[in-house]
């Protein structure tokens, strides 16, 4: 008996059929309505992922990696929380530092159509935030002009308990060291996109098509639906949301910003997020980021937020308490 042996050709050939077949049913999905017609997306998901918002230098344009690779330089969120702790200590390392048992980053590298991303940004190729020039320099010389310990309106937003860190709540939303889960809800007029951190509760007015003129947090945002997509537009940001920094990514957004994101299933356990950044203000060309965002059977529990209420008041004592003994 003789086994068929495919050439280099043959076989790259068989891999690309199979991919225009995966290609071809995905394409036949069809996306469940709800009663009032429009693609339902409702659930509660996570969008947990050890893939960074930038890509890493070591893979260069590479956007997609083999299980191979990802399992080689180990991106699970066993090694992340490793290297998060070797680097900043754990608990001990700073004070106010908490350690790896609150944290929950995910367990792998984000996934969409069973391609493994090295980042969150697709465009540019490069993976890399397109900065305008100088825009680093003045977002950076502004805040260096301000007295972080003034009092509590200087303090960051997240330690205010006004919004969550790191843009978690968005637009866009990203994944951070917990809390990761998102939910949303669907009506004719309305649909509610709620993060897990912080209880940041996004409106989203369906079918309007101005803006409110007035900045909010989180922005004012507006939708539609394109077939089986819902595309919302925000814009209209709260100026002192424009810092959005986590451990592992840091970004900026001018109250003009437009963020449009796009909401679309991929099967019936996974959603597509996809969002685009137009801000000329600080960055030279537009930029693109997608997300899978899986369902899951949790519940969002009651979100707390305690640094209000303790952690600020004694934040500025001992920085009263500083000023007092430097003046003596």
């Amino acid at each position: 008996m003789r086994f068929f042996t495919p050439t280099r050709f043959q076989y790259h050939a068989l891999i690309a059929a199979c991919m225009c077949c995966g290609l071809v049913q995905a394409q036949d999905y069809e996306a469940p309505r709800t009663s009032f017609g429009a693609p339902d997306l409702q659930g509660v998901y996570n969008i947990a992922t050890v893939t960074m918002l930038e890509r890493g230098e070591q893979f260069g344009d590479q956007l997609v990696i083999t299980e191979e690779e990802a399992e080689r330089i180990g991106q699970t969120g066993d090694s992340y929380l490793t290297n998060l702790t070797d680097g900043i200590g754990g608990a001990e390392g700073a004070i106010g530092g908490y350690n790896t048992f609150w944290m929950d980053p995910g367990e792998r590298m984000a996934t969409i159509n069973g391609e493994i991303r090295t980042s969150i940004i697709v465009e540019p190729v490069t993976g890399r935030l397109p900065w305008a020039e100088g825009a680093l320099q003045k977002i950076f010389g502004g805040r260096a002009q301000i007295d972080e310990y003034a009092g509590p309106e200087t303090r960051p937003m997240a330690e205010r308990c006004l919004v969550g860190f790191g843009s978690t709540g968005g637009p866009p939303m990203l994944p951070v060291l917990y809390n990761n889960h998102k939910q949303i809800v669907q009506t004719e007029d309305y649909v509610m996109i709620m993060a897990e951190m912080n209880h940041d509760a996004r409106i989203v007015r369906m079918g309007d098509s101005e803006h409110a003129d007035i900045p909010k947090w989180l922005g004012d945002s507006i939708g539609h639906y394109e077939d089986d997509t819902l595309v919302v537009e925000t814009t209209n940001f709260n100026s002192q949301q424009g810092f959005r920094g986590a451990l592992r990514h840091f970004f900026y957004l001018s109250s003009s910003a437009v963020v449009t994101e796009r909401f679309s299933r991929l099967d019936d356990s996974t959603l597509l997020y996809k969002f685009t950044i137009d801000d000329p203000e600080n960055y030279a060309t537009a930029w693109t980021g997608e997300l899978p965002m899986n369902a899951v059977k949790d519940q969002i529990y009651e979100y707390a937020c305690h640094e209000g209420n303790y952690a600020l008041p004694g934040i500025l004592a001992g920085a009263r308490r500083q000023e007092h003994e430097e003046s003596q």
